[in-house]
């Protein structure tokens, strides 16, 4: 497994076992929403045994990761979610908003269980259907004439010979971090981003993170929450990192991105509540929609465009040795750049949905996305294995800014930005609690 079990304090472990730790093979029926929540934590633990990427942290009581270890039949998990589900149903609603939140979490959470559960057996879902299915959401579809319009105003921010991608490439090479200087730039970003955050969010005491540098991973950062307001992150370093990237994933891996959003979900709704559902994170599921969305907007909260551009012309280029007279020109295009996100969904929508292959798929990366070979393959080798998981990105960066910009979280409003924030980061909202319909 990806995350090591962490024993929570003697007051969590009661509140959590106070149903009794049950065997997963002879379930009794479930009569509260504890019971039924620590019914569903078992399920995901038991699938697990099936999909070492579905469990991406859990640091719960550790006899419960024991008993999964007996690989339960997948029909079985199924069944059993579907019967917690339909117990769910059956209880009163409650009065209390976030008890209500609760019980629809829950239900999205077991839903979307069920759906990975019939992946695993084999059903085939087209490209939407599956993410309806797991992430309870459905990115738009964009025609190439969209990406191509968006290319056509890069072309003169990039003169010279030769096709566009190769221009961008040519152009970029004096971006990149130096790799004996990538920690000590990494290290300013996070000292940064942590200290705006903790301006905002009180964060426990003993939250921390460590740094480690990997190769050959399919994605460029993951972070590995450990439980006791722990991470570690880990960054790629298969190809070369950009100076943006500094800033990117201190803020998506760290603050106040996932690991700050791990941690209040552990203080507030695991310690102070006891909701041990949120000890366990399903990454095939609503909630990584929320993770993911929050992580990359959390971007734009913690630095406003102005306040990053000063910091990294001030502080993040010059530890770089980069020319920091270029910041201006280099998010000019970065920013078209990246209104290109949504290539990437259209890349998996149509390989996923077997309409092209994984070249075809790779070519697109590279036409419509300005990524370069090697880059696409990666890329394309993600999609093969977190398929339509790439919406949570941009999709869920873009419907959790539209959720906390309505409720008053404009860039105009900082301080309103981070209450909604922090409220979204600490609440069992999900994607059909955030939509905007």
């Amino acid at each position: 497994m990806k995350c090591a079990s962490i024993v929570l304090s003697l007051a969590l472990l009661a509140v959590s076992t106070a149903g009794g730790a049950t065997p997963l093979a002879t379930p009794a029926p479930a009569t509260s929403v504890n019971e039924i929540a620590e019914g569903y934590v078992k399920l995901v633990l038991a699938i697990g045994q099936h999909d070492p990427d579905y469990v991406d942290a859990y640091y719960g009581p550790p006899e419960w990761k024991k008993q999964s270890e007996g690989k339960k039949p997948l029909d079985a998990i199924a069944h059993e979610a579907t019967r917690l589900r339909e117990q769910l149903a059956k209880i009163s609603e409650p009065a209390d908003e976030l008890e209500r939140l609760r019980r629809s979490y829950l239900t999205k959470q077991l839903s979307a269980l069920e759906a990975r559960v019939r992946i695993l057996n084999g059903e085939h879902l087209k490209f939407d259907e599956e993410s309806q299915a797991l992430y309870d959401a459905v990115a738009p579809t964009f025609p190439e004439a969209h990406f191509q319009e968006i290319l056509a105003r890069l072309e003169p921010k990039l003169p010279g010979e030769g096709p566009l991608l190769q221009r961008y490439e040519n152009w970029r090479r004096a971006f990149v971090l130096p790799k004996d200087k990538l920690d000590a730039v990494f290290q300013l970003a996070i000292k940064a981003c942590r200290e705006r955050t903790l301006a905002h969010i009180k964060l426990p005491p003993d939250e921390n993170f460590s740094v480690e540098y990997v190769t050959n991973k399919p994605w460029g950062g993951y972070n590995w929450y450990k439980g006791n307001y722990r991470s570690v992150i880990q960054v790629n370093t298969d190809l070369p990192v950009y100076i943006d990237r500094a800033i990117d994933l201190a803020a998506h891996e760290g603050y106040p991105g996932h690991h700050v959003y791990n941690a209040l979900l552990e203080k507030n709704l695991v310690r102070d509540r006891g909701w041990v559902e949120f000890s366990v994170y399903a990454l095939f599921s609503p909630q990584s929609l929320i993770a993911e969305g929050t992580a990359n907007f959390g971007r734009e909260v913690v630095f406003t465009k102005p306040e990053r551009l000063a910091f990294e012309k001030e502080v993040l280029w010059p530890a770089a040795g980069i020319d920091p007279s270029r910041v201006v020109e280099f998010y000019e295009v970065q920013d078209l750049v990246k209104k290109l996100g949504y290539a990437t969904n259209e890349a998996a929508r149509r390989y996923l949905s077997g309409d092209i292959n994984a070249a075809a798929a790779a070519a697109w990366l590279q036409k419509y996305a300005l990524m370069d070979e090697k880059r696409a393959k990666q890329a394309t080798k993600f999609i093969e294995k977190y398929r339509s998981y790439v919406i949570n990105y941009n999709l869920g960066e873009d419907m959790v800014r539209s959720y906390i910009e309505k409720r008053g979280g404009t860039e105009n409003q900082p301080e309103q930005r981070w209450r909604e924030f922090e409220e979204l980061l600490a609440s069992p909202r999900l994607p059909g609690d955030i939509r905007s319909d």
